[in-house]
């Protein structure tokens, strides 16, 4: 009897597996047909994005960006447009990582009621259901031209996507510390404070940061509506058709978004050492 209860689960684990890689299969298979949909449904006209002429007309469009403006009066101003840029997300991504914070703790099922979860879940997947760029434009209305609008813009969609992150992360907690916390008598905030966020705390630091490398690509775009930063001089320029300061500008933003990515990266590394 022993032998045979034994061999049982043995026998079972083949058949999961099939199953397993039988849904896999079907997972594939379903993401190929779309893909091919996709490209039967899309208007793709290959022969002309290959074509000689078209070839020749790009080679002459980027052939425009050299030599890029180096002039010192026009680097001045780029720089002060990337330090705006900069300013512009590191504080909309602090203004996001603290509202979002405060959401996603009704949002968490381990730490809310279920009345508080769904609305606050609701609002946050309104927020980042809204593009950057949209609610750049709906902020131009509130606050006007410049820096304002675009780190509020980059605030009201990063609180939705770090919400959810946070509340997720503060959901996958281990329930041991908050368990021997309860045990002793303590309330729902020193739980929180003393048992939850001190496990959490490098995970949501982690996505901050991962967040802020995002809204520095994005806040050099908002300026395309007015909202500052390399964006709005970007915008100018290209509309004139000066295209050696354009390349100096893009330029300004692949050092930007790399010295962020780089210091993003040792700050998540030193964290998890």
């Amino acid at each position: 009897m022993n032998a045979d209860h034994d061999a049982r689960p043995s026998e079972a684990l083949p058949a999961r597996l099939i199953a397993l890689r039988a849904r896999t299969g079907w997972v594939l298979l379903a993401a190929l047909a779309l893909v091919a949909a996709s490209f039967w449904s899309l208007d793709l006209q290959w022969s002309a994005f290959w074509s000689r002429g078209s070839a020749a007309s790009m080679g002459r469009f980027a052939a425009e960006f050299f030599p890029p403006d180096t002039s010192p009066p026009f680097v001045r101003k780029v720089a002060l447009a990337t330090a705006e840029t900069l300013a512009m997300s590191a504080l909309g991504t602090l203004l996001a990582s603290l509202f979002g914070l405060l959401l996603a703790l009704p949002a968490a099922r381990t730490h809310a009621r279920a009345l508080w979860r769904v609305p606050t879940r609701m609002l946050l997947n309104a927020l980042r259901a809204v593009p950057e760029l949209v609610w750049a434009s709906l902020m131009l209305i509130a606050a006007g031209l410049g820096p304002m609008a675009g780190t509020l813009a980059l605030a009201l969609h990063t609180t939705g996507v770090l919400g959810r992150l946070f509340a997720e992360a503060i959901e996958n907690t281990p329930p041991a510390p908050a368990f021997a916390l309860r045990v002793q008598g303590a309330g729902p905030a020193q739980v929180l404070l003393y048992a939850t966020l001190p496990q959490v705390a490098p995970q949501l630091v982690s996505y901050a940061l991962y967040r802020w490398e995002n809204n520095i690509r994005a806040a050099s775009i908002l300026g395309v509506v007015g909202a500052g930063g390399l964006g709005q001089l970007l915008s100018y320029h290209l509309a004139l058709f000066q295209m050696g300061r354009v390349a100096t500008i893009l330029l300004a933003m692949l050092a930007l978004v790399l010295a962020v990515d780089a210091a993003s990266y040792f700050a998540r590394r030193a964290m998890t050492r």
